[in-house]
């Protein structure tokens, strides 16, 4: 024997509706729980389904004291459909409104794009110069690193590390003069440190070789001046 099929949604919020349409009087929802397995609705999704058709304005309720009262006419279900009827009759005549529009537009870009000769000629014309483009900003990223604007910036960017590196330096020499003059019993064991650290005996200041500006002018593209 096959298991009985249970109520979809649709058909609970049929059954839960004929309770108000049959009885047209108010309940509360825990009269509504015992009202609904008479119905072939379970107690625990009665809840639910009220509130589904609640938010669907087929059942209205209201709170009168401390209790929420449910209740629904045959006349709050026609309202609710005549309302759904206008709104879609309304999405219907402004979708075929705004159709029309898109034909409009459309047949009018149309317009000066017929297939001809002429147009065929101007769009190979259009894909040559695309082409050449493409091609001359290829050739042009070759000669990045001679432009004058990257170089003077890699130069501001040389003098500050250039800088850093410095200061730097006179930190490490400022504190080797602090180590010399404190611990100077350990003059040895300080060198030996140094050399641990990686500070060679010839440690000193970093000079800055000036960038010859013609290597960057030298440098042009064929054909440019």
């Amino acid at each position: 024997m096959s298991k009985k099929r249970g109520l979809s949604l649709e058909e609970k919020r049929g059954k839960i509706l004929e309770i108000f349409y049959e009885s047209q009087d108010f309940y509360l929802l825990k009269e509504l729980e015992k009202l609904g397995p008479k119905k072939g609705v379970i107690t625990q999704s009665v809840k639910d389904v009220v509130q589904s058709l609640v938010d669907d304005d087929l059942v209205l309720k209201d709170k009168i004291g401390t209790s929420v009262y449910f209740w629904s006419l045959p006349s709050c279900a026609g309202n609710q459909l005549r309302n759904v009827y206008r709104k879609l009759e309304s999405d219907l005549q402004s979708s075929k409104k705004r159709h029309t529009e898109l034909v409009e537009q459309c047949n009018a870009l149309k317009k000066g794009r017929e297939e001809s000769d002429e147009r065929e000629e101007a769009l190979e014309e259009l894909k040559a110069i695309e082409l050449k483009h493409n091609e001359l900003k290829d050739e042009m990223g070759q000669y990045a690193d001679n432009d004058p604007a990257a170089f003077e910036a890699m130069k501001n960017a040389i003098e500050v590390a250039h800088a850093a590196a410095n200061r730097w330096t006179d930190n490490i020499f400022t504190l080797q003069q602090w180590c010399s003059n404190n611990f100077p019993q350990a003059k040895e064991e300080l060198e030996q440190m140094y050399k641990d650290v990686g500070i060679p005996e010839d440690f000193d200041y970093l000079e800055l070789s000036p960038v010859p500006l013609s290597s960057v002018g030298d440098q042009t593209v064929d054909g440019c001046p």
